[in-house]
């Protein structure tokens, strides 16, 4: 149910950004944590601000409360996916392409869990990082953006 939401809420996104080029859609989550919470990541070069994002969450909002598909109360948030944003499709991995990227697996590989390194590229199947280091893809919980204190 949440992912035909989420499909539904990306689509009206991504048809109200049209207008608004400079804005990319980076992810849409439905979750429930204590509260329902429907959570539209965006993002621009030099990053967003809170006019961007109180447009389009007024926006959506409109077009939310007329189709009125989602069954749930709900709380919209609309925001920036931050500094250290998790990567999860296609279009993150060319957008962060040469970027340091943590990743972290389900179990060791090489002897470890952990990795740090420059993004080199992803096909869906095999992670690649700089130095020639391949992971399967299948066997990574998570790849967030590095920071670097």
């Amino acid at each position: 149910m949440s992912a035909k939401i989420e499909e539904r809420v990306e689509e009206i996104v991504r048809g109200l950004l049209t207008d608004v080029p400079e804005l990319d859609l980076v992810d849409v989550e439905y979750v429930r944590e204590r509260d329902y919470y429907l959570r539209v990541y965006i993002d621009k070069t030099g990053g967003v601000d809170i006019d961007d994002c109180q447009s389009l969450s007024e926006r959506l909002e409109e077009t939310l409360d007329r189709e009125d598909f989602i069954p749930d109360a709900y709380i919209l948030e609309v925001s920036s996916p931050g500094l250290d944003r998790v990567l999860r499709n296609p279009r993150d991995f060319v957008r962060e392409h040469g970027k340091m990227v943590d990743v972290t697996l389900y179990a060791p590989f090489d002897g470890k869990k952990q990795w740090t390194g420059v993004l080199a590229g992803c096909d869906g199947e095999m992670l690649t990082l700089d130095e020639g280091i391949h992971i399967p893809m299948e066997q990574v919980s998570q790849i967030r953006l590095h920071i670097d204190f």
